[in-house]
Parts: structure tokens; C-alpha cells; sequence
């Protein structure tokens, strides 16, 4: 039998890493009430901490604004690409149309 990982959702993490920094219980005691082995707490704990002072900076706002950047920047060469890529299909078409049509007067 294959065993599958469970998957949690953001929701219960928060929830789970919250009550492990509140620190009223134990790792252990943790584990057993949510069904969650208690390194996976720990890292969900760690992960809560670390991300925390993010929240109450300009970080995050200035990560997102240059991630909107990324993306318009990537659509801009998207279609730099697409208008280039339609100008050489339309360029082969019409010399290949030349090259038939010089091939064609000389037989």
C-alpha cells in the first residue's frame, strides 16, 4: 500500500503554529490534539515567527510592487517576441512566393 502525505491547509497551519507560540501546551501535547507529528509543529512554528516581522513593514510592499514589475516586464518582451515572430513569418512567405516566381520564369 502506498502510503500519501497529508496536506494542510494554510488554515490549520496558522492555527497550529499560533497555538504553538502561545506556548499553553506542549509540543507533545500539540501533536496529539491536532493529529500533526510535532517536528512538523516546529517548523510551522518557525515559519510563523520568521515571517511575522514582514507584516508590520514596508518589505512586503515594495517585494510585491517589484513583482509587478517582473510581470509587466515579461509581458512587454511577450509581445516584443510575438510581433517579431509575425514579421518573420510574413517575411519567409513572401520570399519564398519570390523564389518560386523566379524559379517559374526561367523553365
Amino acid at each position: 500500500m502506498v502510503n500519501m502525505r497529508k496536506s494542510y491547509g494554510a488554515t490549520f497551519r496558522a492555527k497550529v503554529a499560533l497555538e504553538a507560540v502561545k506556548g499553553e501546551r506542549t509540543l507533545a501535547e500539540l501533536s496529539s490534539g491536532f493529529g500533526v507529528h510535532p517536528n512538523q509543529i516546529r517548523k510551522w512554528r518557525k515559519q510563523l515567527l520568521e515571517c511575522l516581522p514582514d507584516l508590520f513593514t514596508d518589505r512586503r510592499k515594495k517585494r510585491d510592487k517589484e513583482q509587478e514589475e517582473l510581470v509587466s516586464e515579461l509581458y512587454r518582451q511577450i509581445g516584443q517576441l510575438k510581433v517579431e515572430l509575425d514579421w518573420l513569418k510574413k517575411n519567409r512567405k513572401s520570399s519564398s512566393e519570390r523564389e518560386e516566381a523566379a524559379g517559374g520564369a526561367g523553365k
